[in-house]
């Protein structure tokens, strides 16, 4: 399944709202719906680029580990 949007995305979508902007504003500007929006605040609220970065980097390390 391929995403439409990277995580740097999502997060500098999240500042919008965190700016003052309306929730409804924001999904209408990207073309995407309030759960998605409130999915995404769940996961990767009040993080910054370089954290979300991080936090896959992890996870990939995580993954190979595993196995």
């Amino acid at each position: 399944m391929k995403k439409r949007f990277t995580e740097e995305q999502i997060v500098r979508i999240l500042k919008e709202a965190d700016d003052g902007m309306a929730t409804r504003d924001v999904c209408r500007k990207h073309n995407l719906s309030e759960q998605t929006f409130y999915r995404w605040l769940k996961l990767y609220g009040g993080m910054e680029v370089s954290e979300v970065k991080r936090l896959k980097e992890l996870e990939r390390e995580n993954d190979e580990l595993k196995k």
